[in-house]
């Protein structure tokens, strides 16, 4: 009798994976063999923002590395708890460009929804860090104030659906409100920001990628990694089964001290993302929310950087250096801020 072969493993539901992320900062540091390091590298006392990542996302760290780049991005630090002139709770403006329940309208053409507050990994930088979640999602009631905003306003041709991360909501969710969109005849693009595909991958799962396939709209999908170790073969997997879904892949990414402020490691993210498949977009200086100052780069080493980006790259692997600012009509290009400061020399 011939034996039975084996089924072959099924790969784990992304909520589960979820579930186990890592939300003590002592067993990521002992994960990563730095628990002696503990008492040098962890605040004195509770920032208010809790650690929150993927075990999959901690395994591309580099042991034994407290300054690892991926390990900073997510790793809370002393430098939270102090407060810094200019940087404030509400770093770009969000709540007086509040539209609807969880409708922020900034820009012309674009409206932006707040999905939803949850994200499978918790950026230190994240700007935010301070946003009232529970009073302004727009899934509140159904998405029903937030659809009723957007119908009543023919001048909105695209929809954000930003958070926290629009995909940590389950694919049912999603779907609830992107058939209630598909109703709006003057909705012709649908943008998703997320960091999922990045950090847990599996997210991207069949599910999913039915419904992205089916969208009426034209789909844009615009991922946030900030250095190259963030990209593996799972990654790079992902992206591909996004792009045969139909959607244009973009990345925007924050420049920030010590984890990607050099012309190597931003010339480094570029060739990998473009060889997974996806576009440099952004490129943000940070957003001066309250507890990120210590990832903050001057703008004349920004300009630098930049300076010397452009030497390494062809353009189009170049993406452009901006500064959200509160009430502004757009993104500003970093070289007509006004607050910007002249060039300087780099390493």
């Amino acid at each position: 009798m011939i034996p039975a072969m084996p089924l072959p493993a099924q790969p784990r539901r992304w909520q589960a994976l979820w579930r186990e992320a890592i939300a003590d900062p002592h067993e990521l540091l002992a994960l990563l063999g730095l628990s002696d390091r503990a008492a040098e590298l962890l605040p004195p006392s509770d920032t208010g923002f809790a650690l929150r990542v993927p075990r999959g996302f901690a395994a591309k760290m580099r042991h034994g590395d407290p300054a690892d780049p991926l390990l900073l991005q997510v790793l809370p630090q002393a430098a939270e708890l102090g407060e810094v002139p200019g940087f404030t709770r509400d770093a770009v403006g969000d709540l007086a460009s509040r539209a609807a329940g969880g409708v922020l309208h900034k820009y012309e053409g674009r409206a932006l929804l707040v999905a939803t507050g949850s994200c499978a990994v918790h950026c230190r930088y994240c700007f935010r860090r301070h946003f009232p979640y529970a009073e302004e999602t727009a899934a509140a009631n159904r998405w029903r104030e937030a659809i009723e905003h957007l119908r009543g306003d023919a001048s909105i041709h695209e929809v954000i659906l930003s958070g926290g991360d629009p995909l940590s909501l389950a694919t049912p969710k999603l779907a609830e409100l992107t058939d209630a969109l598909a109703t709006i005849p003057h909705i012709r693009r649908l943008r998703i920001h997320t960091r999922l595909p990045i950090v847990l991958p599996e997210r991207v799962d069949d599910e999913c990628l039915h419904w992205l396939a089916g969208l009426p709209f034209q789909r844009v999908v615009v991922l946030h990694a900030n250095h190259a170790n963030e990209i593996d073969a799972s990654v790079d997997a992902a992206c591909a089964r996004l792009r045969e879904a139909g959607a244009t892949l973009l990345n925007q990414s924050v420049l920030l001290a010590g984890v990607n402020d050099g012309a190597a490691a931003l010339a480094a993210l570029s060739e990998r993302l473009f060889a997974a498949g996806v576009l440099p977009y952004y490129l943000h200086l940070l957003d001066r929310v309250q507890g990120a100052a210590h990832f903050d780069v001057e703008p004349s080493r920004a300009f630098a950087i930049m300076d010397a980006l452009r030497i390494r790259l062809p353009g189009y692997l170049v993406p452009r250096l901006v500064r959200e600012t509160a009430g502004a009509p757009s993104k500003i290009p970093a070289e007509f801020d006004a607050a910007m400061a002249p060039r300087s020399g780099i390493e």
